[in-house]
């Protein structure tokens, strides 16, 4: 439940902080009249990704057992390749992100107001995608659907909260260093929703040395116990790991998390807070939703 509310947190605040810049951007340049059409793009990015994640949780539910875990493991490993690509695509494009969403907003209105509804639909329904398929694949790994599905939806209603304050200019958050140590988190989560992945394709047969383990701990360390499913929740740990998969999570772990820190705090400034960039950008912003959006977007630059 843990991870999903993080994960939720994590996308869902993404997502809130790119309506509110293109909120605050049709506010601001006096084109109020395209927001029903930015509102409609959103909601209809959220019913697809709804629809999408439903899809995912109950759709393998009738396949062979064979098939489901083929399915399972073939599914799980590609969200690790679309959160490790999220995870860094935000870190490379935070401190830009505002200047292309306003860009290709001026074009969306000059194009006309379904433009405006593809835009919000496209920059709302990509985020989604991607965090409806890694939050199935937690949720798988943790073998049961109402303690993450609650979570993950706690993450989104505090994420909504958080990009409406943001909004407002009510609240101000470094979101260079939250995007820096939730991707941290992140990689920690996929590495186990990795090697769960190449575990369930062994059951299936695919992969081989499902009777070859790396350890078991399931003594010390019983699933059933409260800590066992705490972190099976977390970080999918299964107390009897193949080879395959202890090598599987080993190499992604050290390859992923070694370029995420020196691209994250060695490619430039570390992520802490650079007070004076955000408060000239507020100041310069004026007070309102603009000033708020405004010292986000430092913060995710400094």
């Amino acid at each position: 439940m843990l991870a999903n509310y993080l994960i939720g947190l994590r996308e869902g605040l993404e997502a809130a902080l790119v309506v509110g810049i293109l909120v605050a951007y049709l506010v601001k340049t006096g084109r109020r009249d395209a927001l029903g059409q930015l509102w409609l793009g959103v909601g209809l990015a959220v019913g697809v990704c709804v629809a999408f994640g439903a899809a995912l949780t109950f759709g393998p539910r009738s396949l062979a057992p064979g098939v489901q875990e083929k399915i399972t493991g073939t599914l799980s490993i590609a969200a690790v390749g679309l959160v490790t690509w999220m995870i860094f695509w935000m870190a490379r494009t935070a401190r830009h992100l505002k200047a292309n969403l306003h860009h290709r907003l001026d074009d969306a209105v000059a194009a006309g107001r379904g433009a405006v509804l593809l835009i919000a639909l496209l920059a709302v329904g990509r985020e989604g995608l991607e965090t409806a398929v890694f939050l199935w694949a937690t949720a798988a790994t943790a073998g049961s659907t109402a303690a993450p599905l609650l979570g993950a939806a706690l993450g989104l209603v505090s994420a909504v909260a958080l990009g409406w304050a943001i909004y407002r200019g009510a609240l101000t958050l470094n979101l260079r260093a939250f995007f820096a140590w939730t991707g941290i988190f992140l990689i920690a989560v996929a590495a186990g929703v990795l090697a769960y992945g190449v575990h369930e394709l062994q059951e299936a047969g695919v992969l081989p040395g499902l009777t070859h383990l790396a350890f078991d701990v399931s003594a010390p360390i019983p699933p059933t116990s409260w800590y066992g499913t705490l972190l099976k929740g977390v970080f999918s740990f299964s107390p009897a790991t193949t080879w395959l998969a202890l090598s599987a999570w080993l190499a992604y772990t050290s390859v992923t998390l070694t370029v995420f820190v020196r691209t994250v705090w060695f490619a430039g400034s570390p992520p802490a807070a650079n007070s004076a960039g955000v408060a000239a950008a507020a100041t310069a912003a004026g007070p309102g939703p603009a000033a708020g959006i405004a010292r986000e977007s430092a913060s995710a630059a400094s």
